[in-house]
């Protein structure tokens, strides 16, 4: 499953992703294979993303577009 977050912007604004119990509904979908692609730093204005970024880099599941 592909998850994209369409929010990107300096103000960190997040709009309607705000409400977190939309992304938990999309993660829990997946059964064998979520890649979530967003703006890191927009999201890691929200305490819910920010921990998801934290998880990801811990289990070397995060890779950057600039890489």
């Amino acid at each position: 499953m592909i998850v994209s977050l369409v929010r990107s912007n300096r103000e960190g604004q997040l709009g309607f992703l705000t409400d977190t119990r939309r992304m938990n509904v999309a993660m829990t979908r997946a059964r064998r294979k979520l890649i979530v692609i967003g703006d890191s730093a927009t999201l890691s204005n929200l305490s819910f993303f920010d921990d998801l970024l934290r998880y990801v880099e811990s289990v070397n599941g995060y890779q950057s577009a600039w890489e």
